[in-house]
């Protein structure tokens, strides 16, 4: 269960998306239902339900995520953000209730990414919505990790299929912290070597000592 007195009001504003990521490009494509505030001439083109030329004001429609941040700034309001299914109340509850059992890649393969994105729209569920996101990567954490080091040499297609794009880099990323560790028991690991800046200090203390 979801204890919202543990969390203060979130404000709008996520995380910036890097325009060097390619998954960050990757998640900003996913899709975000707005609305239109004002009629919008000449780009009827954006609305795939109508050939008209122009979208009248009040017009709902599934806009990319960099998109949608752009036309819903406060100064201008040229449409207005909703929040999707997946982030809603009904998933919220199911969320709070096992995390462990939703297929989160099939919810959005950025769940995590995007719903902090999300944050960025003055929306007044954003409390709820932080809560879940944050809750939602708690208990599924050490379920991942524990499954990453439970399952080598082991078909682990169906596990990862479940897992949203940041598990997944979290499960690889414990899958090899395992595989190395193997390989320190057997010898087979690198051996270690003094830093080049303990070595470099190490020579310069000496030279004092001898000075």
């Amino acid at each position: 269960m979801l204890r919202s007195e543990s969390y203060i009001v979130v404000p709008p504003g996520g995380l910036e998306e890097h325009f060097l990521s390619l998954d960050d490009i990757l998640m900003t494509q996913e899709k975000i239902p707005c609305r239109t505030e004002i009629a919008l001439p000449r780009l009827g083109f954006l609305d795939k339900g109508s050939e008209a030329d122009l979208i009248p004001e009040g017009t709902k429609m599934e806009l990319p995520l960099w998109m949608a941040k752009g036309l819903c700034d406060p100064k201008r309001r040229i449409v207005s953000a909703n929040t999707p299914k997946v982030y809603r109340g009904g998933w919220r509850t199911i969320f709070g209730a096992d995390a462990k059992v939703v297929d989160l890649h099939k919810m959005g393969p950025y769940y995590y990414g995007f719903g902090t994105q999300l944050l960025h729209f003055n929306n007044p569920e954003n409390t709820e919505i932080a809560q879940t996101i944050l809750q939602t990567f708690v208990n599924r954490f050490r379920w991942i990790m524990d499954s990453s080091q439970n399952a080598y040499n082991k078909d682990i297609s169906t596990l990862v299929a479940h897992l949203d794009e940041l598990e997944r880099d979290l499960f690889r990323a414990g899958q090899k912290g395992l595989n190395d560790f193997q390989k320190w028991e057997k010898g087979q690991a690198v051996q270690i070597t003094t830093s080049s800046l303990v070595q470099s200090y190490g020579k310069r203390k000496y030279s004092d000592m001898e000075a």
